[in-house]
């Protein structure tokens, strides 16, 4: 390997990483939407289910990527956690560990492929981007009015 290819290995298992994740995402926002009650269930609800949804896609593009470099998608998912708290802050308060789990996936793709591989560089910049706009929402959902 010279000083401009990647480590196809190691991009490969950072990527299958990258889809164990989200695919726990998915699990984990729609059982969050399940376990919604109260008087903002149904926007709290729908922005799960796009969450979930979301999650989904990346775990797709995650494995395009992992086939593209001839590898084989895992058949795992991440870990999930189960606290039974399921007030509105406790569930964003998860919602938003889990989204730094994935942002910091991302940054590890970005560091191996960063001026070695345009596709996979790119795609790595805009996934970063996209979690740390998550981030900034749930911290935004956690947020007292007026603060």
């Amino acid at each position: 390997m010279t000083s401009n290819e990647i480590d196809q290995d190691a991009v490969i298992t950072v990527l299958n990483n990258i889809m164990e994740t989200e695919l726990a995402g998915v699990v984990r926002y729609t059982h969050y939407a399940l376990m919604v009650f109260g008087y903002s269930r149904i926007p709290i609800v729908s922005w799960m289910r796009g969450q979930a949804t979301e999650s989904l896609n990346h775990a797709n593009e995650a494995g395009e990527m992992i086939t593209h470099l001839g590898g084989h998608p895992s058949l795992g998912i991440g870990p999930l956690l189960e606290t039974h708290r399921h007030d509105i802050g406790d569930i964003l308060n998860e919602s938003l560990e889990h989204e730094k789990l994935a942002l910091n996936e991302y940054k590890k793709l970005l560091q191996l492929v960063s001026d070695r591989d345009v596709m996979l560089e790119e795609y790595a910049r805009r996934l970063i981007a996209l979690e740390e706009a998550h981030l900034g929402e749930v911290r935004k959902m956690l947020r007292k009015p007026g603060t």
